[in-house]
């Protein structure tokens, strides 16, 4: 946390968004650590977060139609996701929780850095299971706990989501 602190000054210095991020970082600090240990993301946290990120938005970016459409966007594809996986297997492949996380973190980030964020979590989350099957440490029906790579994916899309946005626009110019 104290890196994440220190990271967060040097990438904003001294200004109104710096706060923002430090009470995002830490919101997504707890969350990580609670789904890795329990696999539950709390309501207390989540919930909360996206009227904080909304209300925030008001004055500082995304601003609050990227912001909205972002807690839209987020939480509503992995909604999707969810139910499409519930009806196709009959069961579920992914909590509630993670749903409501995504929602906070597009409050907070807006709906093009969701997107990113999202991207960056399925790929991290996707290399840390291809490697539990290679090493035999797990198997196809392992569960992963999701918030953990959102939290993540969410850090690095906070700091440097800009920049890689840019980057990846620019190869199509």
């Amino acid at each position: 946390t104290a890196l994440i602190f220190a990271g967060a000054f040097l990438v904003y210095g001294v200004q109104p968004l710096l706060l923002v991020r430090l009470v995002f970082a830490c919101m997504l600090v707890v969350l990580f650590v609670i789904d890795l240990r329990h696999r539950i993301l709390p309501d207390a946290i989540t919930l909360p977060g996206i009227v904080l990120g909304v209300g925030a938005s008001v004055v500082l970016p995304p601003g609050v139609r990227d912001s909205l459409l972002g807690a839209a966007l987020g939480g509503g594809m992995l909604w999707a996701i969810s139910e499409g996986y519930f009806r196709l297997r009959g069961r579920e492949g992914l909590g509630f929780g993670d749903v409501k996380m995504l929602a906070m973190i597009g409050a907070f980030l807006g709906w093009s850095l969701t997107l990113l964020m999202l991207f960056l979590a399925s790929l991290a989350g996707s290399a840390v299971g291809v490697w539990l099957i290679v090493s035999r440490r797990g198997g196809m029906q392992s569960a992963l706990p999701f918030g953990t790579f959102l939290a993540v994916g969410a850090l690095v899309a906070a700091v440097a989501g800009d920049q890689i946005v840019d980057w990846y626009v620019s190869l199509y110019q």
